[in-house]
């Protein structure tokens, strides 16, 4: 991991940037004025296909040779990555195979199809999801990418807080939510490469807190349950990704449902934007600890805005 510099980012960004968004940052003097600090949102919601995987997904496919990238790519995944493949590989003329779970929402699977992903559902199961997938891989001559845990795939997440710190080069903190921990790894190495003194935090729903038990424990856990309205952040982190964090991550706060909840109609009703609950767990995590950020200038990567309102209850809990 120490053999990324500011160069290696800095190219990277350069490769994807004809294929992606440089997206808003957003401030609310309201949403500042209940957190007492300074809040930046880098709006990922904006990003091409609604979520900051655009970003990685470009970047993995770019670095394949042309032979392979006339091959196609595959994946696994049941939301945001599925997406974000199939309009990567679309944009460059090439085929994306994604395999989704029998049980992934048809309002997903409709969105994949509209970027000409290839879709092959398969039971609703890790174990089903790698064999299929493995088996496309042998079929077509297709490179599987990793939704989190691909080095390539890191490096791209990373550009959006490399925008961020850009435009805001002073932030005390920059505040992700994490899932499968891509998003984390690429912005923590883009906080160490460009800043001194900037801190990376995650943020975490207490019903899947795999990431605050791994950097505990010091080995990657698992999640016994997903009952959280943050349906992107299921995931769990990867041999990739998790060096990373351990390595330049400060530390992850865990939020409850109903404080997930409170900070997405926050976002919703005084920014007048539209993101998915997942996104709204890193102001969750600010508002939660209120005295430890007083007085700070923070960011926080908005990761995505692909909402399934049929999955929603915000008003009668």
């Amino acid at each position: 991991m120490d053999d990324f510099t500011q160069k290696s980012l800095l190219q990277v960004h350069e490769r994807i940037k004809p294929y992606i968004h440089e997206t808003p940052i957003l401030t609310s003097s309201l949403i500042n004025q209940i957190g007492g600090c300074s809040i930046y949102f880098k709006c990922e919601n904006f990003q091409k296909m609604g979520a900051f995987k655009m970003r990685g997904a470009t970047n993995a496919i770019l670095q394949l040779s042309k032979k392979d990238q006339q091959k196609g790519v595959v994946t696994h995944s049941s939301g945001n990555f599925a997406q974000a493949l199939s309009l990567a590989a679309k944009s460059l003329g090439i085929p994306a195979y994604i395999v989704m779970p029998s049980t992934a929402p048809q309002v997903k699977k409709d969105a994949v199809k509209t970027y000409n992903g290839i879709i092959t559902e398969c039971p609703p199961t890790l174990k089903n999801r790698e064999e299929t997938a493995q088996n496309i891989v042998e079929k077509k001559g297709a490179t599987f990418v990793h939704p989190s845990n691909d080095i390539d795939v890191i490096l791209g997440q990373g550009t959006a807080a490399l925008e961020l710190i850009q435009k805001k080069p002073n932030l005390d903190c920059v505040v992700t939510p994490v899932g499968g921990g891509g998003l984390i790894a690429g912005t923590a190495l883009a906080v160490n490469l460009f800043t001194e003194k900037t801190k990376t935090f995650g943020a975490e729903p207490f019903e899947v807190d795999d990431a605050y038990r791994s950097l505990i424990s010091g080995k990657i856990e698992i999640n016994k349950s997903s009952n959280t309205i943050a349906d992107g952040l299921k995931t769990q982190l990867g041999d990739k990704n998790f060096p990373i964090i351990q390595k330049h991550v400060d530390s992850i706060i865990r939020v409850t449902e109903d404080e997930i909840k409170i900070a997405l109609k926050l976002i919703w009703e005084r920014m007048k934007i539209i993101v998915e609950p997942s996104s709204a767990v890193a102001l969750a995590a600010i508002l939660k600890k209120k005295e430890d950020f007083k007085n700070q200038e923070i960011g926080i990567i908005i990761s995505g805005g692909n909402v399934d309102f049929n999955q929603i209850n915000l008003y009668n809990n």
